[in-house]
Parts: structure tokens; C-alpha cells; sequence
């Protein structure tokens, strides 16, 4: 049930984000269709900050740095991870720091989206390696996250990821 609150608000955060903001519809012919992204997409420097964030995020996840990964992560951080175990919180995604068995990562194809001056939705592709007696050696999953600026901070506070046969 929180899966599917969670799902609903991200697209009520979205649907907010692109139809809150249109102007009235002029009189005469529409216009033509135009690129969502092209109206949307993220200064470069928030867009580098963000990825420099994801980055850094990663790898604390990695070294199993748990203070460092808990620092990127606002209090209230929800995620639903590609094992469909349900939502997790962020003191539960902390516990799984130091059980974590990845070996490395590739992180790719990022998309920083503005969803508004304070929030930001990135999404991007992780190639992750296991090591070599594990039963599954190499995942590919698509990632969403939603970064939220408090307090003069951009933490990630929703993280939404898929798997990719």
C-alpha cells in the first residue's frame, strides 16, 4: 500500500510540476507539440552538483561508508529498490550499507529534470558488479530520484530503481 502512495505522489509531483505552470491556452491554432525535457531540464550546474551527489552517494554505498551514504539521504528518504521487498526507509537502507556486496558500478545516461526551484528529479542507469562467486555477477538497473533543497542542501529524498533483464 505505501508502494502505491509513494508511485502516486511522485506523479502527483510531476503532474503539478507541468500543469501548474502552463499558460492559458491562446485563441487560434494550437501550437505546435514541444519537447517536455527541452522545457524542464536542469541548469548545468545543478545538473553537475546532482551527479557529483549521486556519484559520491554511490560509492560511500560501496565502501560501506554508512555516515557518508546517511549524509546524502534527507531524514524523511523513502525507496523501493529492484528486489520487490517494498519501500524502505532510510534507517532500513542504512542497515543494508553493511551487508551490501557490490563489487562496482557504472553509472550512466543521467537526465536532471527541474521540477521547481527546490526539487529536482534525476534518473540514470546503474551497471552493478558482484563479486565473482555470487550468484548473480552483474545487474543493470534504470534509477529515479527525487533531490529536495532544504536548508540550503540538495539531499535525495524518494529513489525509485528497476531492473533490466
Amino acid at each position: 500500500m505505501r508502494k502505491i502512495f509513494v508511485v502516486a505522489g511522485v506523479g502527483l509531483l510531476l503532474a503539478c510540476s507541468v500543469f501548474g505552470q502552463q499558460p492559458a491556452a491562446p485563441k487560434g491554432p494550437p501550437p505546435p507539440p514541444t519537447n517536455l525535457h527541452s522545457n524542464t531540464a536542469a541548469p548545468a550546474d545543478l545538473s553537475d552538483l546532482l551527479q557529483a551527489n549521486i556519484r559520491g552517494m554511490w560509492a560511500a554505498f560501496r565502501d560501506k561508508k554508512k555516515q557518508s551514504y546517511a549524509d546524502y539521504l534527507w531524514d524523511d528518504y523513502q525507496a523501493v529498490e529492484e528486489d520487490a521487498n517494498g519501500e524502505r526507509n532510510k534507517l532500513r537502507v542504512l542497515r543494508e550499507v553493511d551487508e551490501s556486496v557490490v563489487n562496482d558500478y557504472m553509472l550512466q545516461a543521467f537526465q536532471v529534470d527541474s521540477l521547481g526551484p527546490d526539487a529536482a528529479l534525476v534518473t540514470y542507469e546503474n551497471f552493478i558488479k558482484f563479486p565473482p562467486k555470487s550468484a548473480v555477477r552483474f545487474e543493470k538497473i534504470f534509477i529515479s530520484e527525487i533531490w529536495l533543497k532544504r536548508h540550503g542542501q540538495w539531499k535525495a529524498w524518494r529513489y525509485q530503481a528497476t531492473r533490466v533483464k
